[in-house]
């Protein structure tokens, strides 16, 4: 099987990157992606994105507007990650992205982004890269960048192969997706709407059924402390290994992101104090951004520390929570519908630069939530449980997907395998 080393503006129409001027915003509109909103997927996350008007859209070059089957490439800063374009709906991105529009005619466009995936083409990137505090790929050097290209019968099959892989992930997210779903549906129909099995013999008096109460948020801790950061390499001090979890790994706990917590070193008593177990809470009380807070929260399970095999703790911008027995799973969903309803929000304390510093104290003496009877509870954490267990399951198999492509993919495209 013939191989071509080829230089990237050989086998693409165009390369390009983002308008350079800074586009207006707008409350609604063409999503404005950047980045960050590349999730450990290579996808676009649209979910907190800004909007630039239809106008400023219009008014772009076309080989600026993104179409199905382009690739953006980041060349700014964190620089070196694909993204395939599989759909036409319209966005914008920023000047840090480039974006690839590859010649149907010379090769196959999910071959070419499961290359820019690879190691051995960010490795050429890397070396290319300008700069010192925001490393920068020019469009000049991007498009003298080569790619080894078989014949395209053989890119097809590569990118078949591989894709086979993305969908079953992909598959794996959505259910995830319609599990974290129906676990807040579940909580808010017992326990907002108050229709919990049995309700129709409930009076509900001042909101809270009879023989009920609420009561503050410390009610149902029986332990917390702040996390720790300790050291990235062993020393007298910190000589103990630990993966530490930070408040943005928290959504790729359950979306399987969870090879990329930092392993680090830690005091033997520093460790002891915070290592987490299986019912512990983590949550967020310091960072967020100027359009989103902190008060984020994930629900350590036994599947998560039997498959991270050391020690873990929580980063020192989080708070380690250990709900009273038989709460972990009621508390913690709690906390989410709290903070996707806007209630967290209300704790939050912003300073010029934007960093959230969250009213840890008040907000476990001044929130109130729903102490529920033993029997409903056992019911709730059944079903919550099983929830909770199907979802890490799917975190789970990404995670061993993404590692089966990932160990298949430098075979595949250097042409060690052949298909």
């Amino acid at each position: 099987m013939s191989w071509e080393k080829v230089k990237l503006e050989d086998v693409c129409l165009s390369i390009s990157d983002g308008d350079h001027q800074a586009p207006p915003k707008v409350d609604n509109g063409i999503p404005f992606v950047t980045i960050s909103n590349i999730n450990s997927t290579n996808k676009f996350d649209l979910s907190e994105v800004m909007y630039v008007p239809q106008e400023y859209y219009d008014h772009l070059d076309s080989k600026r507007k993104p179409q199905k089957e382009d690739i953006l490439y980041s060349v700014v800063g964190s620089f070196g990650i694909p993204v395939y374009i599989d759909c036409d709906e319209k966005f914008v991105f920023q000047r840090h992205i480039a974006i690839l529009r590859p010649d149907s005619k010379k090769i196959v466009s999910k071959f070419l982004y499961y290359v820019m995936l690879g190691r051995e083409f960010y490795l050429q990137a890397d070396a290319v890269a300008v700069g010192a505090a925001q490393r920068t790929v020019s469009l000049t050097a991007l498009r003298d960048m080569t790619v080894n290209v078989p014949s395209m019968e053989t890119q097809k099959k590569i990118a078949d192969i591989l894709s086979a892989y993305d969908k079953l992930i992909e598959n794996n997210q959505k259910q995830i997706k319609l599990l974290e779903e129906a676990v807040q549906r579940l909580y808010k129909e017992w326990f907002v709407d108050l229709r919990f099995p049995g309700h129709e013999d409930v009076k509900i008096i001042d909101g809270v059924p009879e023989g009920w109460e609420r009561v503050c948020l410390s009610n149902f801790i029986e332990y917390e402390i702040g996390g720790g950061w300790g050291d990235d390499i062993p020393n007298r001090e910190n000589p103990n290994q630990a993966y530490v979890i930070r408040g943005t790994d928290m959504l790729g706990i359950t979306h399987g992101e969870i090879n990329s917590l930092p392993l680090r070193y830690h005091g033997e008593t520093n460790l002891m104090k915070r290592e987490l177990q299986a019912g512990d809470i983590i949550f967020e009380v310091s960072g967020g951004s100027k359009n989103e807070g902190v008060a984020k929260c994930t629900l350590i399970t036994s599947q998560l520390l039997n498959y991270l095999h050391k020690p873990v703790m929580c980063a020192s911008f989080c708070k380690l929570i250990r709900p009273i027995r038989n709460h972990s799973n009621y508390l913690h969903d709690c906390l989410k519908y709290l903070r996707a309803s806007g209630r967290t929000s209300e704790y939050d304390k912003r300073s010029a630069s934007s960093i959230v510093n969250y009213r840890w104290k008040d907000f476990l003496t001044q929130e109130k939530i729903l102490f529920i009877p033993n029997d409903i509870l056992e019911r709730y954490n059944d079903m919550s449980s099983k929830i909770h267990s199907k979802i890490m399951t799917h975190s789970l198999q990404i995670e061993l997907l993404k590692q089966a492509r990932d160990r298949l993919l430098p075979k595949l495209i250097s042409g060690e395998i052949q298909v």
